[in-house]
């Protein structure tokens, strides 16, 4: 058996040439070195909620950038049959995500969101996009109505019955033109876009049921939850003062463009702005 042994002389060499290389990297320029540095924290899942009379492909100008930026996003179908149902809809959505979740909501999203995100502890952060944001016992009928300048009333519906429907429940539908004291789908909900996407909305509009706009929200995430808003100042549907009533009860972060109801679509760098100041803040 042959036994290898180091030289006492060798051995001090190899100390001074270890010493060297430690005082090297000791002074390399702009370079820390950390024994016990933090990997980066995970990008979080960004979860996009539609609102009434729309679908996830509303959201699409903002999914492309955000997917560009390197982020998993994910547009899930909401129902529109009910606020109850939507949130636990949405809710179980949200179980099926590991890590931590952005959550977003346009319009009736927001009421939504704001009831699903409750007792999600992945759920970071909430962002309303000219939205709802209810307190327990809200309507979203009645926050529209709270503060007088919504194009949207009785008269701005097409009421069409479905299957199963509870007694005075009903389908909505947006009327495409105007009447007395409803404008119309292009002026009311689809301003600031051209008149081509305006018909090409109304005409595909998803409807809700009448009853996601009577039913009183539960209790809400952003009470334990950091939020961020995005209040377009043109915004027919849901008056710019009564958005900013609720995002100042919320305690959120505010952000104002001038654009309408529906900025998603306009203003898309607005929208992923605001999710990324969310996202920067929470992680």
């Amino acid at each position: 058996m042959t036994t290898t042994r180091v030289q006492p002389l060798r051995l001090a060499g190899l100390c001074v040439l270890a010493l060297a290389l430690t005082a090297a990297l000791a002074i390399v320029p702009g370079r820390v070195f950390h024994a016990s540095a933090q990997p980066p924290a995970a990008k979080p899942t960004i979860v996009l909620v539609h609102g009434a009379w729309a679908d996830a492909s509303s959201w699409s100008a903002v999914t492309q950038r955000l997917q560009a930026l390197g982020y998993n996003v994910v547009a899930p179908a909401n129902p529109l049959e009910g606020l109850s149902t939507d949130s636990a809809t949405i809710s179980d959505f949200l179980q099926t995500i590991p890590g931590p979740i952005v959550l977003v909501g346009h319009s009736y999203g927001g009421a939504v969101i704001t009831n699903a995100a409750t007792g999600n502890a992945n759920v970071k952060a909430l962002v309303y996009v000219d939205a709802y944001i209810p307190d327990q016992g809200d309507t979203v009928f009645g926050l529209t109505a709270a503060q007088p300048g919504s194009c949207v009333g009785a008269d701005a519906f097409n009421l069409v019955p479905f299957p199963g429907a509870p007694s005075g429940d009903a389908d909505t539908f947006l009327k495409v033109g105007p009447n007395k004291t409803y404008p119309g789908f292009a002026s009311c909900f689809a301003n600031g876009l051209s008149s081509q996407e305006a018909a090409l909305l109304a005409a595909s509009q998803r409807p809700a049921a009448l009853s996601a706009g009577t039913e009183p929200s539960g209790p809400p995430a952003w009470k334990q939850i950091p939020s961020w808003d995005l209040i377009g100042t043109a915004d027919h549907v849901i008056p710019p003062t009564e958005q900013l009533f609720m995002a100042h009860r919320a305690g959120a972060h505010i952000t104002e463009v001038n654009a309408g109801h529906l900025s998603l679509i306009s203003h898309p760098d607005a929208a992923v702005g605001i999710i990324l100041k969310a996202v920067q803040a929470t992680s």
